[in-house]
């Protein structure tokens, strides 16, 4: 029997809904590989040259679903919604052609809003890929990070920013970032910015804006309150659809049931010690339960990185590398990690506390199971 205190987990935005358990378990498909042509090739696309030859040497060859809808849709200046989950390589399908329109002229600046500092550095990351050597540039405005040096950076010349609501509204408020400047806006991830109480903020940001701007707005759904946004912020724009199932097909789950009595951390360090349990991204709850999780699970011999809201960009950063790059086995996090993240080959996503919504539990399984390969998520059940 479950406990009747278990029954709605507390979360970042209060009490929780219950979740039926029998929800996260589900065998994953393993349904034959369907073969997707695309009707283009990226040679084919109408950009610079010079950005052509950035693409070849990012080891592009062939583009994705939304990159062979979105770009040539781009280029001709309309406004676009696509709807799209994290991975299906959609940063490309927005800055390959909005890189080439700077290219084309030098008085095009471009706003991308994006809701964590994570996604933010990892766009910058993709971006510089492409624009090497074209001489443009770009910068980055998150929370967490010391404003000064983003003041200072703003002085400069930068094509690109990259921002999250909240920081890029302080800096407005002080008078560094004057958004008249800026034509073209990328919304990503808008539904988590929703989520993350953003609403207010992104119709400040895009207030500040030209009418005639052109607008990219992307998400991983199309809530009544997002359908909303798109016919507030954009003009006729043309709608862009390669959403996989909510539940990702490719992703084993199940639950492990914490008997009474039993120690959950003990039960998860037997499972971290399982082989198979190469790469592993552990939600928590709250910040601070995340951090002492981390800190236990070092201390019992697992090499342990932890990720929240209260640890610097720095840190953040620091201790996501590790876990790309091997280094740490277990990356423990709250739900800032649960969008956004492109992180490869992670093995087994542990929900060591439920999630406040099914919606939120989709997000946090899709860290697994990415890139055509299988995962594996388990769900601790009081």
């Amino acid at each position: 029997m479950y406990r009747k205190q278990n029954r709605r987990p507390l979360s970042r935005r209060g009490a929780g809904k219950y979740i039926d358990p029998n929800r996260f378990i589900n065998k994953a498909v393993r349904a034959e590989k369907i073969d997707f042509t695309p009707e283009h090739r990226f040679e084919d696309f109408a950009v610079d040259e010079r950005l052509k030859e950035n693409i070849i040497k990012k080891g592009y060859a062939l583009p994705t679903p939304i990159q062979d809808k979105a770009i040539p849709v781009i280029l001709k200046g309309n406004d676009i919604v696509g709807i799209a989950n994290t991975g299906t390589g959609k940063t490309a399908a927005f800055l390959i052609p909005l890189i080439d329109k700077v290219l084309k002229s030098s008085k095009e600046n471009v706003l991308i809003v994006v809701p964590t500092r994570e996604l933010a550095l990892q766009i910058q990351d993709e971006l510089n890929g492409f624009i090497r050597g074209l001489r443009l540039y770009s910068t980055v405005c998150v929370g967490g990070s010391p404003i000064g040096p983003q003041i200072r950076s703003l002085h400069y010349r930068n094509e690109f920013v990259i921002g999250t609501p909240g920081r890029l509204k302080d800096l407005i408020e002080r008078k560094v970032l004057n958004l008249g400047y800026f034509k073209t806006v990328v919304l990503d991830e808008a539904d988590r910015m929703l989520d993350m109480g953003f609403v207010h903020d992104m119709r400040l940001l895009m207030s500040a804006m030209p009418k005639d701007r052109h607008t990219l707005f992307f998400s991983a759904t199309l809530s009544p309150e997002i359908a909303v946004l798109i016919k507030e912020f954009l003009h006729d724009p043309v709608s862009i659809s390669v959403k996989t199932s909510d539940t990702s097909k490719n992703v084993d789950q199940d639950i492990v049931r914490i008997r009474r009595g039993e120690n959950k951390l003990s039960v998860l360090h037997s499972l971290l010690r399982d082989k198979n349990f190469e790469k592993v991204l552990i939600f928590g709850r709250t910040k601070h339960g995340v951090e002492k999780l981390a800190k236990l699970l070092n201390s019992m011999g697992v090499a342990a990185e932890s990720i929240h809201g209260n640890k610097n960009q720095s840190g953040r950063q620091k201790s996501l590398q590790r876990f790309k790059e091997d280094k740490a086995q277990v990356l423990v996090a709250t739900d800032v990690a649960a969008r956004g993240l492109d992180i490869a080959d992670v093995s087994h996503v542990i929900n060591f506390d439920i999630p406040a919504t099914y919606e939120d539990y989709v997000h946090r399984i899709g860290r697994t199971g990415r890139a055509g390969k299988f995962g594996k998520a388990l769900t601790f059940v009081e």
